[in-house]
């Protein structure tokens, strides 16, 4: 299972410098133009992606009682988000500087997993403040579901402003099988 999140991060990091270059092929007004989107805009949706991974990469850091998740220190002087709308990132290129720290840390701790660690429980409190506890594969699956689900919101915006994001589909990043 390890190896498909190593994939999972990988083509979220790969995906997201897409939408990097589709939105830098507009101008900021454009980005940041009401589209009717659930977070407004263009910019609102990609920060929304922003401040989830963030919440998500602290929950699991505040989880690592083992002390081997050194990656998620990469987060120690971020500010956890306190709503899901949130807008950390004032324009695109602290949206793509913040995105590409993210996507690192999550490369890099996927990397430091053992599958001993994908079935442990983790304990978090949602935005609420309610107490929640998931199985940390779960958990997983959980991210990258949600990071491809708002990209395919994005990627809508940009057909609709005229910007062909590309490939979305996971099937290029697949290894070839010998």
């Amino acid at each position: 299972m390890l190896d498909h999140f190593a994939l999972l991060a990988g083509y979220n990091r790969w995906m997201n410098g897409n939408l990097q270059r589709a939105a830098a092929a507009l101008p900021a007004d454009a980005l940041e133009a009401p589209k009717g989107a659930f977070f407004g805009s263009i910019l609102g949706t990609l920060d929304h992606l922003v401040v989830a991974d963030t919440i998500w990469l602290k929950r699991f850091a505040a989880n690592d009682a083992s002390g081997r998740w050194t990656a998620l220190q990469a987060l120690d002087g971020i500010p956890a988000p306190t709503s899901l709308d949130a807008r950390p990132c004032a324009d695109l290129a602290a949206w793509w500087n913040r995105r590409q720290a993210l996507d690192d840390t999550f490369v890099a701790w996927i990397g430091q997993l053992q599958a001993s660690d994908l079935e442990a429980t983790m304990a978090y409190g949602n935005l609420r403040g309610e107490p929640m506890r998931r199985r940390l594969s779960h958990l997983l699956l959980h991210v990258f579901n949600h990071q491809a689900h708002h990209r395919g919101q994005a990627t809508t915006l940009f057909s609709q402003c005229g910007v062909d994001v590309g490939v979305t589909d996971l099937h290029p990043r697949l290894p070839v099988a010998p």
